[in-house]
């Protein structure tokens, strides 16, 4: 049959799109929901139809060829266009969907998702969650929530809440043979680190006259939530954001030892998409969010 007739079909494109994001059939195969050897046939379907290989494989990698990196930015292109036309018709079946860093929903955003649901029972959002210390904002996102180390002037950036540094660690850490009650006493106890450069400790610690890092022992962890929950647990002293700690505060889990929070300049923002202006609840979403910022904590005011 004529292939003017005969076109590739969507499900080996997305197929395609899937093994080049991760480099991997297994984890294709995991995202689309199908086997590993029903992603190998629709990458087979679309060399047999194109007559040239898509990747070259060995034991460890697979990747694109020069023909596969063609057709790979063309299904990119088809895919987004379906998309934005499904959007564009129906937008009101689908959920507002915001990406952001794990921590930041876990500590941030969960605990306001009752009352959002409350106000706005028929507006869904659909949060996806990475671990990488950058939020990259993704195709199929409206929006995404990321740190930045400087207030931004973008109208389509809304400022949450700027980043307030805090050492937290559980209530009955210190007791009378070993006190933690001034920096002095930090000695004494392991600082945990919510990321491996332990940068948010060597700041507090220099702007309230701390000594080096090299003076004390170190736990680091990659997320707040480890970090945080570590300190809950009686491992040592967290350094964290107090807006992301401030519920664990309030219920008791967690108390500020001492010393004032450190306002870096940080802020996490929400950041909008093209595609979010073709959602109906947009600006209901954008409102509620704005609303948030009005709401933190006493020491931040």
């Amino acid at each position: 049959m004529d292939k003017i007739r005969h076109l590739a079909s969507l499900q080996a494109l997305q197929a395609l799109v899937e093994v080049a994001d991760t480099g991997s059939f297994t984890q294709a195969a995991q995202t689309l929901c199908l086997t590993q050897s029903a992603v190998s046939r629709k990458i087979q379907q679309l060399e047999s139809h194109f007559g040239l290989p898509m990747f070259v494989r060995n034991s460890r990698h697979v990747r694109l060829t020069p023909e596969g990196e063609q057709v790979l930015a063309t299904a990119r292109t088809i895919l987004a266009q379906l998309k934005t036309l499904e959007d564009r018709l129906a937008p009101q079946k689908r959920p507002f969907r915001i990406r952001m860093h794990v921590s930041l929903a876990v500590r941030w955003l969960l605990p306001k998702l009752s009352e959002f649901y409350r106000s706005h029972p028929d507006v869904l959002l659909s949060i996806e969650t990475v671990a990488t210390e950058v939020v990259e904002p993704a195709i199929d996102s409206d929006a995404y929530i990321l740190y930045l180390p400087a207030p931004s002037a973008d109208a389509d950036c809304l400022t949450l809440f700027e980043e307030a540094l805090v050492p937290v660690c559980a209530p009955g850490l210190a007791s009378p043979t070993r006190p933690l009650q001034s920096v002095e006493d930090l000695v004494g106890f392991a600082l945990l680190h919510r990321s491996a450069d332990k940068h948010d400790w060597a700041q507090w610690l220099a702007a309230n006259d701390g000594k080096p890092l090299e003076n004390y022992r170190h736990i680091p962890f990659n997320l707040d939530e480890l970090a945080l929950d570590a300190a809950a647990r009686g491992l040592g002293v967290a350094m964290t954001d107090l807006t992301l700690a401030v519920e664990s505060i309030e219920r008791g889990v967690l108390v500020i030892p001492f010393g004032p929070p450190l306002k870096t300049r940080g802020i996490y923002a929400l950041n909008l998409q093209p595609s979010a202006a073709s959602h109906p609840a947009c600006r209901l979403i954008m409102q509620w969010f704005a609303r948030q910022t009005e709401r933190l904590p006493h020491e931040l005011r």
